[in-house]
């Protein structure tokens, strides 16, 4: 099976910066483990958004998928309490 490609936005790379580095390892496997599989066993899909999230810890990425193109985008990375603001 082809791997996909993850995307990581400017955004969600300057949230990374902010995370614990003991927590940031664990991020960074799973942000990883997406190119394998991009719908992984907890993953949830977002009420009303194309866009998924993964819980590590405390933190939720949240992410989509294009299938077609075999693209996983990052968009957000952070504290379960502050991620789901726009």
């Amino acid at each position: 099976m082809e791997s996909y490609k993850i995307l990581i936005k400017r955004s969600a790379v300057r949230e990374l910066a902010e995370i614990p580095r003991k927590d940031l390892e664990k991020i960074v496997r799973r942000v990883r483990d997406l190119e394998q599989d991009p719908r992984p066993f907890g993953c949830r899909k977002l009420s009303g958004k194309d866009k998924y999230r993964l819980r590590q810890g405390d933190h939720r990425i949240v992410y989509a998928v294009d299938d077609s193109r075999r693209i996983v985008e990052v968009y957000k990375i952070g504290n379960r309490r502050e991620v789901y603001r726009d």
